[in-house]
């Protein structure tokens, strides 16, 4: 497969030989999030958004595994670096509890490890007085342990803040902040005190009631935190207005309240920014991040991480060898190769061409909205966005919904000109065909 020539071919899908892995998968999981039969056959070519799938159908995949692979397949930025790594046994270990060399001295050696991608993190928030990381298993530990860090650091801990729309994991504490869908949540215990308001300039005004010191029913010592998306990704790629954000800010610091900004979907460049927060005037004094950085990183200053043994913890925590050293190189790569400015310019392109697609289909199509490579079509009703979905699949176009009637595209960010327009015919057929 050569990523300069390559497009998508399907013959079937599911295939036979995919078929039988699907149903080999579900003999023994738990029901899940699964939305097509989709089976990466790793054994096979992929390379850039392409991949092959168990059949050998050729798919673009502009999902990026909902932003957990944001340079794509087998991309060299990453593997040219990798292929000096001789794989070891263990791969994880018990992070928390040891250290770890990969070689020499940590200024002398090629291969980062997780003090690597801690210090790098530093140095990537640094503008926000950030200087320590916690490094965990996903993005929902991130958040937990985000929200572990404000209520340690608040004295009279009592009440959080979310934002209607929200989603933040899936553990039992990040739920309790999740506001996007019933499913999520629903018989499942939570967290008291969380108290949430609209994603907009509305929902700041209700903030701002709740915490009046004379007429509110929060007292502003009590808020641990205000969590927020800097763009909403399961509530539906909802881009914030930059007033919305300011008067967050203000809030915040008129009262005290730190802010955390979850950047597990939108960080990483994905937004044409290192950090989406970082396209708003707002200053973040936690900062969540997973996904493109293949573990999970709550980052904040020391004046806010607890300062007693113990409070924190993970056994795989900062033992992640093999993940810990593709975040790094992916975030090196992101500097190396310029893919900020990269992904903001081809997000303005595929925005241009995803409001095309709004006149072209305005019977269907309500609205196109995103920031860099994050971006989103929405859709008169739910069911046309799902036979949207399907009919793109079909086609050999790899797409997720969002929200209750949103269709989200998380190309790589080193994604080309050549298939952004794949993408847009795909879709601009299924968009017909449904």
């Amino acid at each position: 497969m050569q990523r300069e020539t390559a497009e998508p071919t399907v013959a079937r899908l599911p295939g036979p030989k995919a078929e039988r892995w699907v149903d080999f998968h579900r003999n023994s999981s738990a029901p899940s999030t699964y939305v097509y039969d989709f089976v990466w056959d790793i054994t096979e070519d992929a390379d850039g958004p392409f991949c092959t799938d168990a059949d050998g159908n050729v798919l673009l995949d502009f999902t990026s595994h909902v932003a957990a692979a944001p340079l794509g397949y087998n991309n060299p930025m990453l593997l040219d670096k990798l292929r000096e790594f001789d794989l070891v046994d263990p791969l994880k270990i018990a992070g928390q509890d040891f250290y770890v060399s990969t070689g020499g001295t940590p200024d002398e050696t090629d291969l980062p490890g997780p003090a690597h991608l801690m210090d790098k993190l530093t140095e990537l928030t640094s503008h926000y007085g950030m200087d320590t990381v916690f490094l965990s298993n996903s993005g929902a530990e991130a958040v937990e342990n985000a929200m572990k860090i404000a209520y340690d650091n608040c004295d009279l801990p009592k009440y959080g803040i979310t934002f209607e729309g929200a989603f933040h994991g899936r553990t039992l504490g990040a739920l309790s902040l999740n506001r996007s869908k019933s499913v999520h949540r629903r018989k499942f215990p939570e967290i008291s005190g969380i108290h949430d308001v609209p994603y907009s300039l509305e929902g700041v005004e209700r903030l701002r009631e709740k915490l009046d010191s004379k007429h509110g029913h929060i007292p502003p010592e009590q808020a641990a935190f205000i969590i927020l998306e800097p763009v909403q990704g399961e509530g539906g790629y909802q881009v914030p207005d930059p007033q919305f954000m300011r008067e967050i800010d203000e809030l915040s610091t008129e009262h005290d309240i730190p802010i955390i900004a979850d950047e597990i979907q939108s960080g990483v460049g994905r937004t044409g920014e290192m950090w989406a927060v970082d396209h708003y005037d707002i200053e973040p004094d936690v900062i969540t991040s997973a996904k493109a950085l293949r573990v999970g990183a709550t980052i904040s200053s020391v004046d806010i991480f607890p300062e007693e043994k113990s409070r924190l913890s993970s056994t795989w925590g900062a033992g992640d060898i093999l993940a810990s050293m593709q975040g790094t190189l992916t975030l090196v790569a992101i500097e190396e190769h310029d893919l900020l400015s990269h992904a903001e310019q081809k997000g303005e392109r595929l925005l241009g061409q995803l409001r095309d697609l709004v006149e072209r289909h305005e019977d269907a199509v309500v609205d196109a909205r995103g920031l860099g490579l994050m971006t989103a079509i929405e859709f008169d009703t739910k069911e046309r966005r799902d036979a949207v979905v399907d009919a793109a699949l079909a086609r050999g176009l790899l797409t997720l919904g969002c929200g209750k009637k949103t269709l989200r595209l998380l190309p790589p960010l080193d994604v080309r000109d050549r298939e952004l327009d794949l993408a847009i015919d795909l879709l601009d057929d299924a968009i017909g065909a449904a």
